[in-house]
């Protein structure tokens, strides 16, 4: 796991994952295709920023014997960042079919680029359990900062950030931000343009989940 700025950042090396980033890049590729290209690649950068959860030991009884296995525990809390995030949530869900979800909602203000929250369902006390935010594009980090300021004022263990793509300016910025954040990505770009979009990128994630141009 590389270190950048402080935050350390695992950028995903997998032919597989390579497959389905390149189809999320092809401005050509439909919604439709989109969403499973997103739910895949979601699925591998999931998995890997979930490798090092904690685990207990269980008796498992099998056809022939009985013997131990390992179970997570505790279970982390998944934050889909609406909604972009939400393409990303059921790939999650399924690896860990026991997680409670919590939801945060920032949309960004295309002026200012700062974020706009506008809902929050994260419980009130989350008692050092580990946290998965799901967020596609990891921008100007103006959002992702805002989700781990809410995040950690809710009594969060690790913080676990899952996302597609990130700008070295936004992984900067959660650096300055001082949270002790793990960054799991499929890449690291090169920049952000003007407007604050990721270059070379994919565009909007939400938009082109939802066929909205």
């Amino acid at each position: 796991m590389d270190h950048d700025a402080g935050v350390h950042v695992n950028e995903i090396d997998h032919p597989l994952a390579a497959e389905r980033l390149a189809a999320l890049r092809d401005e050509s590729t439909p919604s439709s295709a989109f969403r499973r290209a997103l739910h895949e690649l979601s699925s591998f950068v999931v998995y890997e920023a979930t490798r090092s959860l904690a685990t207990e030991s269980v008796e498992v009884t099998t056809p022939l014997t009985v013997t131990s296995g390992r179970r997570v525990a505790p279970q982390p809390l998944l934050v889909p960042v609406l909604r972009a995030g939400l393409g990303m949530l059921v790939a999650a869900q399924e690896l860990l079919p026991d997680a409670p979800v919590g939801f945060i909602g920032v949309r960004r203000n295309e002026e200012t680029l700062l974020p706009d929250a506008y809902m929050s369902t994260v419980p009130a006390d989350l008692d050092g359990a580990p946290v998965v935010i799901l967020d596609p594009m990891l921008a100007t980090g103006g959002s992702l900062v805002y989700t781990c300021e809410q995040i950690a004022d809710h009594n969060a263990g690790r913080l676990i950030v899952a996302c597609i793509l990130a700008a070295p300016e936004g992984l900067e910025r959660v650096a300055e931000a001082g949270f002790d954040a793990e960054v799991h990505t499929a890449s690291v770009d090169e920049r952000l343009n003007e407007v604050g979009f990721i270059v070379p990128g994919l565009g909007d994630a939400g938009d082109r989940q939802f066929g909205i141009q």
